[in-house]
């Protein structure tokens, strides 16, 4: 049985509100891997995190502090995950990488947030460090649709980059200071890690069809970091 890890950007999962039509596909999606793939899906904080941390901020608070922040909301959401899956997915909330794999054996999937504090990371990281403890694939869901040169959103002539080593991605990731809350496509942590666990990494946006595509080994829309 095939295993891949998702890291499920927070901002797919309540952009602003619920993303229910979102959340649906992408719940009939996996469904139809179960034969052959199991999955662990690691939840993002997203717009929560950042609201918490943004005002923890204010008050000074310190980096540990803001991270905790991120993490709660992280778990919160997988939590309401668990409930929308219901019993395809584990019953109760992981907290450690034993946990997870435990639960692999009796579901199809396997819902956490961050497991534990770390320094400068995000569920990003605790997605890579899954995908090196299971020897699996790994998937980042975000809302754009790979890496690109700079920032999409704010400059419309970022070039779209389709396939990228790990050495490079890691060089791109960590030209930036990291922030709690921060929004990039992976973050700096899991940049090394699957930099020096050599794990195959995928990025993808909210088109759920590439996750079949890429279980399958078909060419998907998004970006793949290897050697």
């Amino acid at each position: 049985m095939r295993i891949f890890v998702i890291s499920l950007g927070g901002s797919l999962i309540i952009p602003d509100k619920i993303n229910f039509a979102f959340l649906n596909k992408f719940k009939k999606e996996v469904r139809k891997n179960y034969k052959k793939t199991r999955f662990v899906v690691v939840c993002g904080g997203g717009s929560v995190a950042r609201k918490y941390i943004s005002a923890l901020k204010m008050e000074n608070k310190s980096e540990r502090d803001l991270s905790n922040a991120g993490i709660m909301a992280t778990r919160m959401n997988a939590k309401f995950l668990i409930e929308f899956f219901g019993k395809e997915a584990n019953g109760k909330l992981p907290f450690d990488m034993n946990e997870v794999a435990n639960n692999l054996y009796k579901n199809n999937i396997v819902i956490c947030g961050a497991l534990r504090y770390a320094v400068n990371e995000t569920s990003d990281g605790t997605a890579a460090k899954l995908a090196h403890f299971l020897s699996c694939g790994f998937i980042n869901m975000t809302n754009v649709k790979g890496l690109y040169t700079s920032d999409p959103k704010k400059n419309k002539n970022a070039r779209f980059i389709s396939k990228i080593t790990w050495k490079d991605f890691e060089k791109m990731a960590k030209k930036m200071k990291f922030e709690a809350g921060q929004h990039f496509v992976l973050d700096q942590s899991a940049a090394e890690i699957i930099r020096k666990r050599r794990i195959k990494t995928y990025i993808i946006n909210e088109n759920i069809v590439n996750i079949t595509k890429i279980v399958d080994g078909n060419k998907f829309i998004g970006t793949t970091i290897s050697g």
